[in-house]
């Protein structure tokens, strides 16, 4: 680990929002996936969540979830699976977090309304079949991207992409990228995995505390 990598990992985690996520309703192709882990990434979004395509088995998917983070995206954005939309719908909104699904119906608003500075999860839905209308009458709101051409809609990367750069252009509007919005505690911790992530699954596994690292990454009293 060197001080300028270890320097860019702090910058990094200093600008991440953990009250900004997405959630990805049996979204299975890779070149798809990688793209909205990339863009999570890029917006400071630090989880994204899944509900695995019923066609796939959970080692299948997992593997595409490899495949598709190949770029290095997954070492930055952490996934959490679900087993349906509705039951991560809830446990999102059970932590105070409102769900945005895109979702043309009849309360739907256009996706620049929604006050993004709250904790916001954005629900993305399958490829072919979009968001279920179970899932969209869950969430807290429905959006939409008005679209004033032939096609009635967008890849769903890039309606991803769309949305959480509004996401982003309301937080820097409101200083949320201007203070650390994560824990003291939590950015050591955080820190330590991107720098030493084998160290920190062998850490993990043993149940023991991760060490301290010095102000160039460095780690002090490692045994």
């Amino acid at each position: 680990m060197t001080p300028e990598r270890y320097a860019k990992i702090l910058r990094v985690l200093r600008l991440r929002q953990p009250t900004l996520s997405v959630l990805m309703d049996e979204v299975n192709k890779p070149h798809n996936l990688s793209a909205i882990l990339r863009t999570c990434d890029a917006v400071g979004a630090m989880t994204a969540h899944a509900v695995p395509p019923k066609s796939l088995s959970l080692g299948s998917f997992r593997s595409r979830m490899f495949e598709a983070s190949s770029g290095s995206a997954h070492k930055w954005v952490t996934v959490q699976q679900h087993a349906s939309a509705l039951d991560a719908i809830r446990e999102l909104q059970g932590q105070g977090v409102q769900v945005l699904a895109t979702h043309l119906s009849q309360r739907s608003v256009d996706y620049r309304e929604p006050d993004y500075t709250r904790p916001t999860c954005v629900l993305l839905g399958a490829e072919k079949f979009g968001v279920s209308d179970a899932a969209a009458e869950a969430a807290d709101a429905n959006i939409v991207i008005p679209m004033m051409g032939m096609v009635q809609s967008l890849n769903v990367s890039v309606a991803a992409a769309t949305i959480l750069f509004e996401a982003q252009r309301q937080r820097l509007e409101a200083g949320m990228y201007a203070q650390p919005q994560l824990s003291e505690e939590d950015l050591r911790r955080t820190a330590f995995q991107w720098a030493y992530p084998d160290l920190a699954e062998t850490y993990d596994e043993q149940g023991r505390a991760y060490p301290e690292l010095d102000d160039q990454g460095q780690m002090l009293g490692a045994s």
